[in-house]
């Protein structure tokens, strides 16, 4: 593809899918303990409950002319291990990861989570986190905030 003198390179969207199984309590401490249970009701529970969470991990990029690659997928792969396996797997996300310490630990703020450790390895290449946390519930972050 050649426009006026310039080469314009395709841009392509790139997804890696991982699965990672955890467990969680919704709980947040600006409410009292009645306003949890009557917001989060079951999954407010002392104990936890356990999700077997699939994320996938979306880039866009231009292909690279010499590669072929927008990312290299071995890169990719050690990322996803390094920013989100070895942070989330088979762990207690409340107790286990300081970021839950100020944060709910809904799928909204998993996303979130996520989004922040990948973009440390990928920058402008991210472009999307997507979170099923069940079949039906699913939440995504684009990097996007409000003021």
């Amino acid at each position: 593809m050649e426009t006026n003198g310039s080469i314009k390179r395709p841009v392509v969207y790139l997804q890696r899918i991982q699965s990672f199984s955890a467990c969680h309590r919704l709980h947040s401490t600006k409410l009292s303990d009645t306003e949890n249970l009557a917001l989060y009701d079951k999954c407010n529970h002392p104990n936890g409950h356990g999700h077997n969470y699939k994320v996938e991990v979306t880039l866009k990029g231009p292909v690279d002319p010499v590669n072929g690659m927008v990312c290299n997928l071995t890169d990719l792969k050690r990322y996803i291990e390094d920013a989100i396996m070895s942070v989330l797997d088979h762990k207690n996300i409340d107790k286990d990861v300081p970021y839950f310490k100020n944060h709910v630990s809904t799928m909204e703020n998993i996303s979130v989570f996520i989004w922040e450790n990948m973009k440390q390895h990928l920058g402008d290449l991210l472009y999307e986190i997507r979170v099923y946390e069940t079949d039906k519930n699913i939440s995504w972050y684009r990097g996007e905030t409000t003021d």
